[in-house]
């Protein structure tokens, strides 16, 4: 059983070694890449001022930040929900740096450093799979029919949601529904701050082709004749 952990954050900056800090961490589980509905979604007081250009992208104020509590809070509920799973990050390098900047404020409590090497990057996937076209999270979701329509302002949560239907179009749209997962694979872990949220329905296959795409594929397979090999494989009559 592959377990995977979407995850996303949101900082009070760019620069984890700069001084900035982390602010909020979502995210969402997957089994074999089937969303479980269980996620895990914390805000944290950075103890710091969030930047004007940060606030503008993710709404979330130093007012509204001032009650909740600091990272080493709630670092012990986010290691027991990612546990063992692998991680999956769009641009992992920023999200890794800031959990490791936090992690390392911890000093002897401090878990190890998460490697690199250790994740999966959802944006040099994209850009291999896509070469020269844009690739941020909202190019994705328009490529590939996701609905993003209520992410008018980043948030943790709300974006490894969307991020998780990316990554499985990327995978080759191997998504499914989660009533192929068993209460017991989907029970949330035991002293997690699991939360419940819906799992995301099966999209019908859309096929690509234009009409006169496939009247030239149609007039291909015709000029085969019904001796050819293909008729074996595939009938007359059958969609392509």
């Amino acid at each position: 059983m592959l377990r995977e952990i979407v995850l996303d954050t949101e900082t009070t900056g760019t620069e984890a070694k700069g001084g900035d800090r982390l602010i909020e961490i979502g995210a969402v589980e997957l089994l074999n890449h089937i969303p479980t509905g269980r996620s895990f979604h914390r805000y944290c007081n950075p103890q710091r001022a969030v930047s004007e250009g940060a606030f503008n992208v993710h709404g979330l104020s130093d007012a509204f930040l001032s009650d909740k509590p600091v990272f080493a809070e709630i670092v012990g509920e986010l290691l027991a929900f990612l546990a063992d799973g692998r991680l999956v990050i769009h641009n992992a390098p920023f999200d890794v740096g800031f959990l490791n900047m936090e992690y390392a404020r911890l000093g002897a409590n401090a878990p190890p450093p998460i490697r690199l090497e250790d994740v999966v990057d959802t944006l040099p996937m994209a850009r291999r799979k896509h070469p020269g076209a844009a690739n941020n999270l909202d190019a994705l979701c328009s490529r590939y029919g996701i609905d993003n329509t209520r992410r008018t302002k980043h948030g943790a949560l709300l974006d490894a949601q969307i991020l998780a239907e990316v990554y499985v179009e990327l995978l080759g749209g191997k998504q499914t529904s989660l009533g192929l997962l068993d209460a017991e694979q989907a029970a949330p872990v035991a002293g997690s701050s699991a939360q419940a949220v819906a799992p995301v329905a099966p999209r019908p296959y859309r096929s690509r082709l234009t009409d006169a795409e496939r009247a030239r594929h149609d007039g291909f397979r015709a000029s085969l004749g019904p001796a050819a090999i293909w008729a074996d494989y595939i009938g007359a009559d059958d969609p392509v």
